[in-house]
């Protein structure tokens, strides 16, 4: 076997394999900048180009992008709140309170340093383990992954702190969207309104761009301030913000580093969860070890390096059953499995015996590509970090282009943009109520990995037949750690987690409110409408739906008592009903203004022609927001217009939307 470690690295170092992983990691690290894009789009765009290239070096190209694509995302995290990927939700939590203290590059120093960690432990570690864990993949089956994905969404009790209840129930909110369109079991579609668009059911970029993004770009233009505020020279020395400032940090929770890339690598195994869940695994898992829990949420360290180790880890993970049985991992995966079928490889036996040097080269470009994209971006940090106090009016029209043309990639069509549009809405509202968005993507992505794994047990299993099953011991570790976590909130109410604070106390809890209420008659429906459909058509809509209406009553129930106590901490001097409310909108003015110029831009679309619009957008935006003057807005919206040519028309080759009055644009 050592033979082959060397064969595979040197089939790696050879010209010109080591071009093409060094050209993959430089196109990784830049799509991963950009959310909506990452590493599976690189794959996407450049797998045609692999046909006639030696194996070794296409398919070290195509690692090359995917594994940097992970590292890179983490600015768009730390930077704007935006998950870069669904991977690297968990890192917003901590990572972005950090860039509005001043402390980004901190931030980003550990981000990478640990991603490489990360990296590197997953490769060496599918090395060791590839002959001797394929046993877990199949001893596995759809009831241990049901439980598996319980487990994930349990953690948001772990990362929703004071708002446990909220969490849970913006989980429940978002397993519910997941079963909009056909199901994975039946073909009659569910929720769909007669509308055509939503049969294969709410597309998750969008969704996810959306929630996080708009609201954030909201602040940004209404308050007009940067992410973050200079803080004073000597603030600044104090804090000590600075690449190597993170990485001293990474070292000093090493352990939690390397904790959480082994609980990377062995979630990355499990086929259809991985990059899903292991960031909040990851996240729950470090909470519930700390002793003191008080920064979690406002800018602690440990939470940017639990999840970034983890989910850089889960790429080597996922390589073994996608490898060992042809089961691909996750989504990045399948597409990596049509690259290794197109080169005349066939996962099984012979990767790992005939094509071992071919399967150590992997790794080695695993290794490779996670090194050199934390050295890279560590270099790049320090002016990446620099755009934390840039003015907010000149980052709104790039972010807002980046969020456009992301949701845009997913299905070039105008609906794409009102579920764009619709997610910024909930998500800028769930913010003012104190609802934890995170959740609400985490149940949605999982909705359909939960379903199939609930039908195909219900199936084929008896009750008896599944406690005899490994689902036991997962059911088992559910139960304690949810006992662990009631008892916690009793005993120990001191240590809890803002993950999001509202700006009037009690009008927020009016907001939150009306959303649970909301909520709670989605759920009612929900349940009614499914009464009619085939029972494996009905079965998750109405656990989902069951378990919904209680968890949102509680919400209701817990508001409730937050405004009887802030009223008894001001003596019942505080502003309460609608004049509470009409007050925070009041002060929110600003913030929905720019949400309606967000609208404009989308209205704008069909008439003028998308590339009209989105320049027209720029210089609306600049000079009536930013009161920039001709000479700077007309430089900026060049820059745009070459942006948008260069990438998303010539290399992406995106379909734009056509102009109504001018149908020659």
């Amino acid at each position: 076997m050592f033979a082959e470690l060397l064969s595979g690295l040197m089939l790696i170092l050879q010209w010109p394999s080591v071009l093409y992983l060094l050209g993959g990691v430089a196109l990784g690290l830049v799509l991963g900048l950009v959310p909506g894009l990452g590493g599976i789009t690189g794959m996407i765009v450049l797998l045609p180009l692999t046909f006639g290239m030696e194996p070794a070096a296409a398919l070290a190209m195509l690692l090359g992008i995917l594994a940097v694509g992970q590292t890179s995302d983490t600015v768009a995290s730390v930077m704007l709140g935006i998950p870069g990927s669904v991977a690297s939700q968990a890192t917003i939590l901590d990572g972005h309170p950090m860039a509005k203290k001043g402390l980004a590059q901190t931030a980003l120093g550990a981000a990478y340093t640990v991603s490489a960690v990360g990296g590197v432990f997953a490769a060496l570690t599918m090395a060791a383990s590839l002959p001797i864990l394929t046993w877990l993949v199949l001893a596995f089956g759809s009831p241990e992954f049901f439980l598996l994905a319980v487990v994930g969404l349990v953690m948001v009790g772990a990362v929703s702190g004071s708002a446990v209840g909220k969490g849970v129930a913006a989980a429940a909110v978002g397993l519910l969207l997941s079963q909009i369109g056909y199901p994975v079991t039946s073909s009659t579609p569910r929720y769909w309104f007669g509308q055509p668009f939503l049969l294969d059911g709410l597309p998750l970029i969008p969704l996810v761009v959306g929630l996080f993004g708009i609201p954030e770009m909201m602040r940004l233009a209404g308050r007009g301030v940067s992410i973050a505020q200079q803080p004073e020279p000597e603030v600044a020395a104090a804090q000590g913000d600075s690449i190597m400032a993170g990485v001293r940090e990474a070292w000093k929770h090493r352990w939690i580093a390397l904790r959480s890339s082994l609980l990377g690598t062995y979630i990355g195994i499990l086929p259809g969860l991985g990059g899903s869940v292991v960031g909040w695994l990851a996240y729950g898992s470090v909470l519930q070890a700390a002793k003191d829990k008080s920064q979690f949420g406002k800018g602690d360290i440990r939470g940017v390096i639990a999840p970034e180790a983890a989910n850089n880890a889960e790429l080597g993970g996922a390589m073994i059953p996608t490898l060992a049985f042809g089961i691909p991992g996750s989504g990045a995966m399948a597409i990596f499995l049509g690259a290794l079928t197109i080169h005349g490889f066939v996962p099984g036996r012979e990767m790992l015996t005939t094509h071992l040097d071919i399967t150590f080269s992997m790794i080695w470009a695993i290794i490779i590509a996670n090194v050199l994209g934390a050295m890279v971006m560590m270099q790049w940090s320090r002016q990446v970090a620099k755009a934390a106090y840039v003015d907010g009016h000149l980052v709104v029209p790039a972010v807002i282009l980046f969020l456009f043309m992301g949701a845009w990639l997913t299905s070039p069509d105008m609906t794409s943009v009102l579920v764009l549009l619709g997610a910024g809405l909930l998500g800028y509202v769930m913010k003012l109520g104190g609802w934890p968005r995170p959740p609400l993507i985490l149940g949605f992505v999982l909705g359909p990995v939960m379903e199939e794994a609930l039908s195909i047990t219900a199936q084929s299993s008896t009750f008896l037949a599944v406690v005899q099953r490994p689902t036991i011991i997962i059911l088992t570790m559910v139960l304690v750690f949810v006992a662990y976590m009631a008892v916690r909130s009793v005993w120990k109410k001191q240590n809890t987690v803002e993950v999001e604070a509202s700006k009037g106390l009690i009008a927020g809890n009016y907001v939150s409110t009306v959303l649970a209420l909301g909520a709670a008659a989605v759920f009612v429906y929900g349940y009614t409408a499914a009464t009619g459909w085939t029972f494996l058509s009905r079965l998750f809509p109405m656990v989902i739906c069951a378990a919904g209406v209680p968890l949102a009553l509680f919400v209701v129930w817990q508001d409730r008592m937050k405004v009887k106590e802030q009223l008894l901490a001001t003596g019942g001097k505080a502003r309460t009903g609608l004049a509470s409310v009409r007050e925070m909108f009041a002060d929110e003015r600003p913030e929905i203004l720019a949400f309606l110029t967000f609208v404009a831009l989308a209205v704008a679309i069909p008439v003028l022609g998308q590339v009209a619009a989105i320049i027209a957008f720029t210089v609306f935006y600049l000079m009536v927001w930013g009161r920039y003057g001709l000479l700077a807005t007309a430089i900026y919206t060049a820059v745009v217009g070459l942006f948008v040519y260069g990438l998303y028309h010539r290399v992406l080759h995106v379909a734009f939307e056509p102009s109504l009055i001018f149908p020659w644009w």
